[in-house]
Formats: C-alpha cells, structure tokens, sequence
C-alpha cells in the first residue's frame, strides 16, 4: 500500500511540473506574438 501511494505522489508531482512547463512555454509564445505584432502595426 505504501508503495502505491508513493507511486501516486510521484506521478502527481511529475504532471504538475508538466503543466507549470507547458504554461511557461505558452506563455513566451504569446510574448513573442505580441512582439510581432506590435512590430507590424509600426
């Protein structure tokens, strides 16, 4: 049982930096989309 609940943990802990990784990913893109646009619009 306890190797199982560590298990689950360690999975939960992976997704969560997953998505803190994808969200920071989608977050430079929408940065540098910006920029472009802002650079088209001069």
């Amino acid at each position: 049982m306890k190797k199982i609940t560590t298990l689950i943990a360690i999975a939960f802990a992976l997704t969560l930096a997953g998505c803190n990784t994808m969200r920071g990913m989608g977050q430079d893109v929408q940065k540098a989309g910006e920029k472009i646009e802002g650079a088209a619009n001069k």
